[in-house]
């Protein structure tokens, strides 16, 4: 199949869940983590209406944003995000969904200030607590979001997770559900209800993400296919 009608299948799926949990699915983002795929097929995912496209890396990123790969699409970064790369993402992309230390967001507020520009981010909720993950404990979130709050050149418009790997259904909804009730907490506790993004569902289960409340899933395989990139 096309990179289309995988969109096209997809989005299908996301309709079904939306509905299936009294939602509108015109409210739900797809953004195509288009990871280890060539500029032609990101241009093929902004052409069939893929609502943004998010990245892993910051070097393919930067390959391709000279390629003019995402053009005609929001460009979001959606991997882990050292410090030491900040300075070539800040102003880049419309949204960081990877900020999950008070460190990197110490770094981005640097560096969207020198470049006097507002960076939107989303904090990442390590709801797993796995040590080789990076992202906030639940039971931090609130402090970091203050502390993101107190920033004058970042802009939070949400949380973003991803379950351990080697969770199974029951275990990842649940995980889901966890986090989608901190969205909620602080959404309504310090954003006033001005949060937009719950970011949680890849391939494998973003249906279930849907039914459990997230406002934006990010599919990369099964929109782009297995992926055999070589660099």
């Amino acid at each position: 199949m096309s990179i289309a009608e995988n969109i096209a299948r997809v989005r299908a799926n996301m309709a079904e869940a939306a509905r299936e949990s009294g939602r509108n699915p015109d409210d739900i983002l797809l953004v195509g983590a288009s990871k280890m795929n060539d500029t032609a097929a990101c241009r093929e995912a902004v052409a069939a209406g893929i609502d943004a496209l998010g990245e892993n890396r910051v070097q393919e990123m930067v390959q391709k944003l000279a390629e003019n790969a995402y053009e005609g699409a929001p460009l979001h970064f959606i991997g882990h995000l050292q410090r030491n790369k900040v300075k070539q993402v800040v102003g880049r992309v419309a949204l960081i969904q990877s900020v999950g230390s008070l460190e990197l967001l110490e770094e981005i507020e640097k560096v969207a200030a020198a470049r006097e520009l507002t960076q939107d981010i989303l904090l990442e909720v390590n709801i797993g607590r796995e040590e080789a993950k990076s992202g906030f404990f639940s039971e931090n979130l609130t402090a970091a979001a203050e502390a993101a709050l107190a920033k004058s050149h970042i802009g939070v418009r949400g949380i973003m997770t991803i379950p351990p790997a080697d969770a199974d259904r029951e275990e990842n909804m649940r995980y889901f559900q966890e986090v989608q009730a901190l969205y909620v907490d602080i959404n309504t506790k310090l954003f006033h209800n001005k949060l937009e993004y719950l970011s949680m569902g890849m391939s494998g289960d973003y249906a279930d993400a849907i039914r459990c409340g997230a406002t934006m899933v990010r599919v990369g395989s099964a929109i782009f296919g297995a992926r055999h990139y070589h660099e």
